[in-house]
């Protein structure tokens, strides 16, 4: 008798166990409908209202990491930053924490505070991003942001491919500073070498990358040395013999100078 009673507690346990992951289920299919689902599909005749009061009631009875993580998205998602930011803040300090509260602070044009939270959460795209739109108005600013991001990277052990990116990235944005000095002055020249030095970083770090090898030549080119330049644009051919970016600036190198 007694058997039966704890098989039949057991049962009705499992049975209740078994009921609340499917809500959760159908609840999470609500919300994800019309990203996620085929058109005619179950979770696109679910009620979205279904999925968030789910959601909303979980988050009073037992918050767990993923109900936050998918209310705050839903709440940024429909513009309501306020919200998002709530649930956003209730979570533990993890990248999708940081992620999160990135996205609600650029939403809110808040660049400095969303540049540090891609930064805490180490987003290698956003990140980029971001460099790219401070570039577009302070590329020395945006090189100093790039610098940052490059060493969080190597602290992190990232993957060579990240971090080479990082100093192409940065030997860009040092090319671009120099755009904004006169030519021969000491600014303009040092900002190039500054930029040299990153993509020939990058070079080393993945010498088959025919983006950096013709980046340093151009460099190279920028400073006055030719010489330099045309060995660069060698190295492209060695890996790719048929970069059409190297074939014609060396031919142009070879039309301006005695260089053979």
């Amino acid at each position: 008798m007694r058997d039966r009673v704890l098989r039949a507690i057991a049962a009705v346990a499992i049975g209740a166990v078994l009921a609340v992951c499917a809500l959760v289920q159908f609840a999470s299919d609500a919300l994800n409908a019309n990203v996620a689902a085929v058109p005619g599909a179950l979770p696109r005749r679910l009620p979205v209202a279904f999925g968030l009061q789910i959601y909303r009631v979980l988050d009073r009875v037992a918050p767990a990491p993923f109900v936050e993580t998918s209310l705050s998205g839903w709440e940024l998602a429909r513009g309501n930053l306020v919200a998002a930011r709530h649930y956003a803040l209730r979570l533990p300090p993890t990248s999708i924490r940081n992620d999160l509260l990135a996205r609600i602070a650029s939403a809110t044009g808040e660049r400095s505070l969303a540049r540090e939270y891609y930064y805490a959460a180490s987003d290698v795209s956003a990140l980029n991003r971001e460099a790219l739109h401070l570039a577009d108005r302070n590329p020395i600013a945006a090189y100093t942001f790039e610098r940052g991001v490059r060493d969080r990277f190597v602290s992190l052990r990232t993957h060579p491919d990240a971090v080479a990116q990082a100093d192409w990235r940065m030997g860009m944005l040092a090319t671009d500073a120099a755009e904004h000095f006169p030519t021969g002055s000491v600014q303009r020249t040092t900002w190039l070498q500054r930029g040299l030095r990153d993509e020939i970083a990058a070079a080393r770090l993945a010498p088959l990358n025919t983006k950096y090898l013709v980046a340093v030549a151009a460099v190279e080119a920028q400073l006055g040395n030719p010489v330099a330049a045309r060995h660069w644009y060698i190295r492209t051919l060695n890996v790719d013999p048929n970069n059409a970016t190297a074939r014609a600036k060396l031919r142009a190198l070879r039309g301006q100078s005695r260089i053979p």
